[in-house]
């Protein structure tokens, strides 16, 4: 009888736990590939790298002088740096990519 009830709610709680981790890695996919992408635009979510990381995936980028960086309203790290001698915007969303205005 033990093992009966057991079955149930197990049979019960599996697929919940499934649909959970599928909707919630479709939203905000990990980040699999260590090579930093260049995008024409930031996407919002909740950011998980510190101001030194994205400094670091920024210089990564090719960008040099990275200037203090700031987290915006949508999770963004936002900040000034040298691009082929040149000072620009420099941003860095929540999957690792750069992005430069």
């Amino acid at each position: 009888m033990q093992r009966i009830i057991f079955a149930a709610a197990f049979a019960v709680v599996l697929p919940s736990i499934a649909c959970a981790q599928t909707a919630t890695n479709a939203r905000n996919p990990a980040i699999k590939d260590p090579t930093v992408q260049t995008t024409t635009d930031t996407v919002a979510g909740r950011n998980s790298f510190t101001q030194g990381q994205a400094a670091m995936r920024i210089s990564n980028a090719g960008y040099s002088h990275v200037g203090k960086l700031a987290k915006d309203k949508d999770g963004v790290w936002q900040g000034m740096a040298m691009k082929d001698g040149k000072s620009v915007m420099v941003a860095l969303d929540y999957k690792g990519d750069v992005t430069s205005r």
